[in-house]
């Protein structure tokens, strides 16, 4: 089986390899692949492995030995996944890898967002301490979150697992999502979109990217936010209004946002939340952790063993 992975750099820069792959087939992996070299470098691929790199239905069209696609991300936006399913090829994702590391960066950056931790390490490396006239000094207002409301938009595992950790902080939890699961084992407030973004004081976004909600972050629903109120985006970049949101932070519509997604990636000079007032901006590597990247391998491998099967899993497009 001729199996070809677009954009294995990611996933395995040098630390996670990809041997258990390697025993399904004759495997050829490239580290990126650019939109005019997919068609080229896949021509041949029975099994087509990617993460970001895109297989539109123009794409699909050319590669007529095609039989499978792996996800290697839970989001499968980059399949367009209608063409895969007209030409009976299924598309499997791994719905869950990265929960752990994912909620993880969402409280490392809602702490800096609260203790600006690195502001005050520069500081004190700075020589600010040792010149202080005082034991302890801040240079701005810290926050503590007990007692605080989380808001939390798209209430699946990511979504819930966040709600957990907001909960064992002392924080109450209100959610808003599109389909609700079970109810958590903690105390949620229900409510709609409008209400999460007025009434919460941290408002954390786990919703995947669609049609219907590409940039529902937008200066309507900012301004409904309280001026001490924090955004976090661990989701897409395309869920958030980017000129929007750098205009009501810059304003102080909200206190501040901290997103590891941006609409176009990686991030291009002139996106406005590169200048904006209180915005951290991290690379996309809420998912990235060496652990989550095992248990994203691990996944990948078995979608194509169960594919070869005959008995595919995982499959988005049925």
């Amino acid at each position: 089986m001729r199996i070809v992975v677009l954009d294995g750099q990611t996933l395995n820069p040098g630390d996670n390899p990809w041997t258990a792959l390697e025993a399904l087939g004759d495997v050829m992996v490239f580290k990126r692949t650019h939109p005019e070299e997919v068609a080229v470098r896949a021509r041949v691929a029975e099994i087509i492995l990617t993460n970001k790199t895109r297989l539109p239905a123009e794409v699909l069209e050319q590669l007529p030995d095609l039989q499978f696609i792996a996800v290697l991300a839970t989001g499968y936006d980059v399949v367009d996944v209608t063409a895969a399913r007209a030409r009976g090829i299924p598309v499997s994702n791994v719905p869950e890898y990265g929960t752990e590391a994912v909620v993880q960066h969402v409280f490392a950056l809602l702490l800096e967002l609260c203790a600006h931790v690195g502001l005050h390490d520069a500081a004190v490396h700075a020589g600010e301490w040792t010149r202080a006239p005082d034991f302890s000094f801040w240079k701005v207002p810290l926050v503590e979150l007990a007692g605080q409301t989380m808001g939390i938009i798209g209430l699946g595992r990511i979504g819930q697992r966040v709600g957990s950790v907001a909960h064992a902080l002392g924080m109450r939890v209100m959610a808003a999502t599109g389909r609700r699961r079970d109810a958590p084992p903690y105390p949620v407030i229900w409510a709609d979109i409008r209400a999460v973004f007025a009434e919460a004081d941290v408002v954390s976004l786990h919703c995947p990217l669609t049609q219907q909600n590409a940039r529902f972050v937008d200066a309507t629903l900012l301004g409904r936010m309280k001026p001490s109120t924090f955004l976090i985006n661990t989701a897409r970049g395309g869920l958030i209004a980017e000129r929007d949101l750098a205009d009501a932070l810059n304003a102080g519509v909200l206190a501040g946002a901290a997103v590891d997604v941006a609409s176009t990636e990686p991030i291009v000079v002139d996106n406005p939340l590169l200048t904006a007032r209180n915005c951290i901006i991290t690379p996309h590597i809420a998912w990235a952790t060496l652990a989550a990247r095992r248990r994203l391998m691990e996944t990948s491998v078995q979608n194509v063993r169960a594919f070869l099967a005959g008995k595919p899993v995982n499959v988005v497009n049925a």
